[in-house]
């Protein structure tokens, strides 16, 4: 595909087909599935055979487990520790209420959709009662256990897969600081936040593509791009497209960020901007947006952007209105275009530092 193709196209055309499922959660029980047996009963206990190996292989993909058992928490959590699998399991709901319930709380931790989580089980009524509440559940008796690393398997393992549970529970000492200080400015203040915006590389493209599948709540089209589309856009001099990352005093939040924009005479559109959910809370989701809307400025040229409603994405609609953006049309597939009159050059957060690579 030529660069004058993809002008054509618009890119946004490309975007056809919708997202593939992707799973980013997996939700196991304990007794007869991570091991045979029953807890309670003071059975002896053996953990399934490959279960270890699976479980490790789905977090090395950046793939979450976490635990909805019917049981006590700690006897449970005991066992988990005995058999060296603790480590693993991020937010374990271990009790005596329903399973859907112990999965709606994982969701809210997590803070992803329904139909990202995977529900494993033995029992037939337990999986029946979670797809009754949460149909978008994907629920799977455990004698699937064979197949589910090649169900689950992401089409690229990025650096930030392997590092996504230690960026969740590094995000738990956070927000237990933020709980601490009680005000959220001086929070945000303490964190030492650096936010390092620079045009994507080619090794930058199975990250974004990731990103493009995996983020839902805060991408204002929805599209998700493959690596050779992303490829060519990085080739194109009519389109840019930019990276994000997040670091603060903790560490690394990885990239989390992608805005891509299409250059035709003195107008700019952008045609994708997606933020990963678990920056949400440090107010920076703004950041990337401000930096296009100075550089289309610095640049005199006219500023669109475009966005498809999504079941999730209303908050990116807030941001685009919140940022001055208005709209000016309807767009073929559905969507809206805005645009901005780019008045004034947009300040930064004062408590973020702002890097621009080249």
């Amino acid at each position: 595909m030529d660069e004058k193709t993809i002008m054509k196209s618009e890119v946004a055309e490309l975007k056809k087909t919708p997202k593939k499922k992707v799973i980013k959660c997996v939700v196991w029980d304990l007794d007869h599935t991570i091991w045979h047996g029953i807890l309670l009963e003071g059975d002896r206990l053996e953990l399934r055979q490959g279960i270890v190996d699976i479980i490790k292989t789905l977090d090395s993909w950046g793939i979450i487990n976490s635990i909805a058992s019917k049981n006590n928490p700690e006897d449970a959590i005991h066992m988990l520790e005995s058999f060296g699998i603790r480590e693993y399991f991020l937010y374990p709901q271990i009790g005596w209420g329903l399973k859907s319930n112990a999965i709606g709380k994982i969701k809210e931790k997590l803070n992803i959709g329904m139909d990202a989580i995977a529900f494993i089980d033995d029992q037939p009524f337990e999986r029946d009662e979670v797809s009754f509440v949460y149909d978008q559940v994907t629920c799977l008796d455990i004698d699937q256990i064979d197949n589910i690393p090649e169900m689950f398997k992401p089409r690229f393992i990025t650096e930030e897969s392997a590092l996504r549970r230690k960026m969740y529970q590094d995000d738990d000492i956070r927000n237990q600081e933020e709980q601490e200080i009680g005000n959220n400015r001086q929070f945000l203040e303490s964190l030492q936040l650096d936010f390092l915006i620079q045009p994507a590389s080619i090794n930058d493209l199975r990250r974004v593509e990731e990103l493009t599948l995996r983020t839902n709540q805060l991408n204002a089209t929805g599209y998700a791009y493959t690596y050779d589309e992303l490829e060519q856009l990085i080739k194109s001099a009519n389109h840019h497209l930019f990276v994000a990352e997040l670091t603060d005093k903790y560490g690394s939040y990885g990239k989390i960020g992608v805005a891509m924009v299409a250059c035709e005479n003195d107008i700019w559109t952008l045609k994708l901007l997606l933020m990963s959910c678990r920056v949400m809370s440090r107010g920076v989701g703004g950041v990337l947006l401000n930096y296009i809307m100075n550089l289309a400025k610095e640049n005199e040229k006219k500023l669109h952007a475009e966005f498809l409603p999504t079941d999730r994405n209303r908050l990116m609609y807030v941001t685009y209105k919140f940022a001055g953006f208005a709209e000016a049309g309807k767009l073929e597939n559905g969507g809206v275009l805005l645009v901005h009159p780019l008045t004034d050059f947009i300040a930064y957060p004062e408590y973020t530092k702002v890097t621009i690579g080249k």
